[in-house]
């Protein structure tokens, strides 16, 4: 069966605009996606051939080639060379395709410039990066230039397809055996000239511009990590697509908490009595105070977790804990009355400290030993 012409395939004429034939490629492409057509074979047919024909004509230099050879230019073994050694492609070609990209890049390098990729630097506190939040940010970039649509041509024109390499974007310089591609000197490598300029962009396609957007930060980012906002960083020259905007995350130092992955961590001081009697104190959590109990004679530095106090993982939804590790606070500005009773507490324990200070008599008996093994 004979494959129909592809301008036919997209409703358009052959001398129709590279913009025309991109916008009958949407519009179709849109009528027979498989997610709209529900399985139907017939329509699925249709949106390969769509696509397929879009492939060719989207592509200056295969459209090229296309209206002088046809679909047998595509075709296993077709004739679509242009001469040379063995009828299988110009000879120089095999030269431009090795060494392509030491010499300003190959024959099929895309002549449309994808815009450049932006970053944004945001700025958070601990309690926006774990529970989210929206922002409106400010962005200085490239934006396409509405009165021409991006095309960089004045209304009523259209860019014209450059005389010099023939809408290929690119030149081939050849010296002996060797053909070497370089960057058409004439359209800059779009493959097309404007005649016409647009006024508001100067042949651009695109104007500077400060955007306004709203960024939604997820609840659980942390340092490190990127947003991407996809097409809102600078829109390509000449009606090329826009790169994408991406927001650096970082998180600044909080007063209490410190984190660690789902994990928050923090210092809370305690006083003499309560580490050795025991009690119940109060600590903070990012969503208010809550109430933790301490075990009788516990040391400076023990870690306490309170399950699913952390953060919330922005990834796989899991929640962190919260560790708080206790730190004795020794007495200070004490009176005489104070000082007093801890000469007394301290006589009571003096007679068998080693019951009530093991660690200390521990370290004393190992540095004792140590300073007997020296003397030997």
């Amino acid at each position: 069966m004979s494959k129909r012409d592809y301008y036919e395939v997209l409703g358009v004429a052959k001398d129709a605009s590279d913009r025309d034939i991109k916008k009958a490629y949407k519009r179709l492409a849109m009528k027979y996606h498989p997610d709209r057509t529900a399985g139907d074979k017939e329509l699925e047919s249709k949106f390969k051939e769509v696509k397929e024909a879009y492939e060719i004509l989207g592509d200056a230099q295969k459209r090229q080639t296309y209206d002088q050879f046809g679909h047998a230019a595509f075709e296993q073994g077709g004739g679509g060379g242009h001469g040379g050694f063995g009828g299988g492609g110009d000879f120089g070609d095999i030269f431009g395709d090795v060494f392509g990209d030491i010499f300003g890049g190959g024959r099929r390098q895309s002549r449309q410039q994808r815009g450049a990729d932006l970053r944004y630097n945001m700025d958070l506190s601990l309690e926006e990066a774990v529970r989210g939040k929206e922002v409106e940010i400010k962005v200085p970039t490239w934006v396409s230039c509405e009165p021409c649509d991006g095309s960089g041509a004045k209304a009523g024109s259209t860019p014209k397809t450059c005389h010099t390499c023939h809408g290929a974007g690119q030149v081939q310089m050849r010296q002996g055996f060797f053909a070497v591609q370089q960057t058409c000197p004439t359209c800059q490598g779009t493959g097309q000239v404007i005649s016409d300029p647009c006024n508001s962009c100067h042949g651009q396609g695109r104007v500077e511009k400060t955007k306004t957007l709203s960024v939604k930060i997820p609840a659980g980012v942390d340092t490190g990590d990127r947003i991407r906002l996809a097409g809102e960083g600078e829109a390509g020259a000449h009606g090329a697509p826009a790169g994408d905007l991406y927001v650096q995350v970082s998180v600044r130092e909080h007063p209490i908490f410190v984190r660690d992955g789902n994990n928050l961590y923090c210092e809370v001081p305690i006083g003499f009595t309560t580490a050795a009697l025991g009690g119940e104190i109060e600590v903070p959590t990012l969503d208010g105070r809550a109430k933790l109990k301490v075990p009788a004679e516990s040391q400076t530095g023990k870690m306490f977790r309170m399950r699913g106090k952390g953060v919330k993982s922005v990834r796989s939804g899991s929640v962190g804990d919260l560790i708080c590790k206790v730190v004795l606070e020794t007495p200070v500005n004490l009176n005489s009355e104070q000082r007093e009773l801890l000469e007394q507490l301290e006589k009571s324990m003096s007679k068998d400290s080693s019951k009530y200070r093991p660690k200390e008599k521990g370290f004393f008996d190992g540095v004792k030993k140590f300073f007997d093994d020296l003397t030997k």
